[in-house]
């Protein structure tokens, strides 16, 4: 049993992704939330205002979470949602400790019935199990909208959910150009099988008069 938890914990994936503005970083919260299964342990990492919180409630918009549900829970510390799937949600700003942390409850949410966000989950590491998939947002140096997202996923799970979040981001910008094409060729006009082309009507042939000579 051992060996296959140490062969199921080599399984990993790592890739980084840039978003250019806060939607952006939502909609890829929104394919997360689409993806999340039961069980399923996500650790959100990054400074204030990298956008963790947007980046959650993209995930609960895309696990059917109501809108008016979602909150930060900066004060009670873990929230639970209820969508297609139970998301529970838990912010590690103000825990101290281990210890502290034990006493909400928050060690119960681990491998339970539903998905677990944890936002600021890299000030109490070893509250988490080592196989999870972990989002680190950082700001870029120049242009504040923009956002590195480094993706791991280490285990077989988390490995499989961190390829197949990225992989959903690339489909959505191929099929925006594909409206365009079809709208053009929708305005070709097909003729029928063995009509002859049209000819375009001849030009009025105008008649130059030749200048006068002068005596």
């Amino acid at each position: 049993m051992a060996q296959m938890n140490a062969e199921a914990i080599q399984a990993r994936f790592e890739r980084t992704r840039v978003t250019r503005s806060a939607a952006a970083t939502r909609a890829l919260g929104r394919r997360l939330g689409t993806l999340l299964q039961p069980g399923d342990v996500v650790a959100l990492e990054g400074d204030l205002g990298a956008g963790k919180t947007e980046l959650v409630r993209g995930a609960c918009a895309g696990a059917k979470v109501p809108p008016a549900e979602v909150s930060s829970p900066s004060f009670a510390i873990v929230a639970t949602y209820r969508g297609r799937i139970p998301v529970h949600h838990a912010d590690l700003y103000r825990i101290g400790d281990e210890d502290e942390l034990y006493g909400t409850g928050f060690g119960d949410l681990v491998g339970g019935e539903g998905a677990l966000l944890v936002e600021w989950a890299d000030r109490i590491p070893g509250a988490l199990p080592p196989e999870r998939l972990t989002i680190k947002l950082g700001h870029h140096a120049t242009l504040p909208s923009v956002r590195t997202i480094d993706v791991v996923g280490l285990g077989a799970r988390p490995a499989a959910l961190g390829k197949a979040l990225l992989a959903a981001a690339r489909p959505a910008r191929r099929a925006a150009k594909r409206p365009a094409r079809a709208k053009a060729r929708a305005t070709q006009v097909r003729r029928p099988a063995g009509a002859k082309p049209r000819r375009s009507a001849p030009r009025a042939q105008v008649k130059r008069r030749a200048p006068r000579r002068t005596r």
